[in-house]
């Protein structure tokens, strides 16, 4: 008979809750699939290459090129589809010896020490500037002075008596018009070329990510658009749109307000030319 704890005593602990908890890229990869993104679609939006996307959903954070890059991209991702980076990095951290040690500020403050003094006021240049505007006023004085007492010396001479001079009538004043002030119109609120596409987006709701690009697919913005913001982009042809929450967002397109119906967390991709604010 053996003494001493039996073989399932010795089996290993599972810890449930370590188990049960989603992984970093799973979250995310969940996130993206819920706002209704692509891989190529996310990164486009991100400038996250679809390589790294598809590692990190993976959980793979190798391809990143160190702790630091690899935090900066899932804060970037999280934020693209809509989720909280705070609790993905805690996680992280936690599962990678913490987080990377700050960059040392004293540099930064070494330059700000060495920065040369101001310079003090030029006196010199003041005192000249006020030397010439003293001569200057003191001749115009004597001029106009050098007149006045030839012309009362020709008066004296010829035996003239001065006429007393008579009082200036005082000119009556002409009522200033009234400033009439027009109504602006609807034009005037938005106003925008003939000859070009302009697009006012405006997060009026709250915020929403949104990516906008010109006729040549060049990449005009792409980024998260804070509640009270707007953003005006303007092409000679076309501009297309990707509104994360369309709900959000009040459009002006052309200098006329868009009516629309979206709805809240709704994606929207949009394309509009010049003309009428149709949707292309």
């Amino acid at each position: 008979m053996s003494i001493g704890n039996s073989p399932e005593d010795e089996r290993p602990f599972h810890d449930v809750s370590e188990e049960a908890r989603t992984s970093i890229g799973r979250a995310l990869r969940q996130a993206r699939i819920a706002a209704g993104l692509t891989v190529d679609e996310v990164s486009g939006a991100t400038r996250v290459r679809i390589a790294i996307v598809h590692a990190i959903e993976a959980d793979d954070f190798a391809p990143c090129g160190g702790d630091v890059y690899a935090r900066g991209h899932i804060r970037t991702l999280a934020r693209a589809v809509r989720l909280d980076p705070a609790p993905l990095l805690a996680q992280f951290d936690a599962e990678h010896g913490g987080r990377p040690a700050p960059t040392p500020a004293a540099p930064l403050f070494e330059a700000e020490r060495i920065r040369p003094e101001r310079r003090g006021p030029n006196w010199t240049a003041a005192m000249v500037a006020a030397i010439v505007a003293v001569v200057g006023f003191v001749g115009f004085t004597a001029f106009k002075g050098g007149d006045s007492g030839n012309d009362a010396k020709a008066q004296v001479v010829e035996g003239a008596t001065p006429a007393p001079s008579k009082p200036a009538s005082p000119t009556p004043k002409k009522d200033k018009p009234t400033d009439q002030k027009a109504e602006p119109s609807d034009s005037a609120i938005a106003a925008a070329p003939q000859d070009k596409v302009t697009v006012q987006v405006s997060a009026v709701d709250g915020r929403s990510w949104i990516s906008a690009k010109d006729h040549n697919g060049r990449m005009l913005f792409d980024g998260l658009l804070k509640k009270g913001e707007s953003k005006t982009f303007q092409d000679s042809s076309k501009i297309n749109l990707i509104l994360g929450d369309a709900g959000v967002i009040q459009l002006y397109v052309n200098g006329k307000k868009i009516e629309d119906d979206f709805q809240p967390g709704a994606v929207e991709r949009l394309t509009y030319t010049r003309g009428d604010p149709e949707v292309g």
